[in-house]
């Protein structure tokens, strides 16, 4: 018996690795996150499969599931929203099932920044402008951001940001990245990306509070903040130039007249 943990990406359903389609259809139990993962993912799992919406369960409630699952030896397929390894909650399900000695894998799916990235036609890593990339958070009613995690020390990289769960601290982060990134940086809010109503409200940190306020946009909202966002004269990568070769596009030598 396997515990499947599954990314099922930001929401589209075809935007769902062919493995995590295998796994969800040859699991007679499985349990998804439906605030997140529409039902539309789970549709192809097995006919008289117990499928169950973890939304509303406590983590002792989720795992009495995989217990009982284990118990009869049926894998599980348990299915996350964008890729497990950011903001999934996976890290505690694993350290229970390593205590109960219960076996599981980890199914990668695609992140809602490189969704969201995709849905406006933006490279997040533009020559000269920017080469780095920051998945984070803010801290508001969860769990307090370790030491040194806070927007302003990160913020000082210039690098592109990409702040999960955190459109409701729009101030802060206008507070803590205005004097980094200067007022008229550009921000875009990707809200429900993947879904049928998904929406990007684009500003600057000086008025973006104001526009997403507007939208009511208040969860499920990843705000990216960076000047690759700005129209820039940024140079061709050096992947493509001729006059810069590597291993498998050699310099061309000059054939002796």
């Amino acid at each position: 018996m396997t515990v499947h943990f599954i990314g099922a990406g930001p929401g589209d359903p075809e935007l769902i690795t062919v493995k995590a389609q295998r796994l969800i259809a040859s699991c007679p139990v499985c349990l998804y996150a439906g605030s997140l993962v529409p039902e539309a993912v789970v549709a192809g799992a097995p006919e008289g499969a117990k499928v169950i919406d973890t939304a509303p369960l406590t983590l002792d409630q989720i795992m009495e599931e995989i217990a009982a699952a284990h118990a009869l030896g049926q894998d599980v397929a348990r299915v996350h929203s964008g890729d497990p390894s950011l903001y999934g909650a996976i890290a505690e399900q694993v350290r229970r099932l390593k205590a109960l000695g219960i076996s599981y894998d980890i199914t990668p799916g695609v992140p809602a920044y490189c969704a969201a990235a995709a849905g406006i036609g933006q490279e997040l890593t533009v020559p000269e402008v920017a080469q780095t990339v920051i998945l984070t958070r803010t801290a508001m009613k969860s769990t307090g951001m370790p030491e040194g995690e806070d927007l302003a020390t990160l913020g000082a990289s210039g690098a592109t940001l990409a702040i999960h769960l955190s459109v409701r601290n729009l101030l802060e982060i206008e507070r803590q990245l205005s004097p980094l990134y200067g007022a008229d940086c550009p921000v875009i809010v990707a809200y429900r990306v993947g879904w049928p109503d998904e929406m990007y409200v684009r500003g600057t940190l000086s008025d973006i509070r104001e526009k997403v306020r507007k939208a009511k946009l208040t969860r499920t909202a990843l705000v990216l903040v960076g000047h690759v966002f700005k129209d820039h004269a940024f140079p061709d990568s050096a992947l493509y130039d001729p006059e810069m070769p590597h291993v498998l596009r050699p310099k061309r030598t000059e054939r002796a007249s």
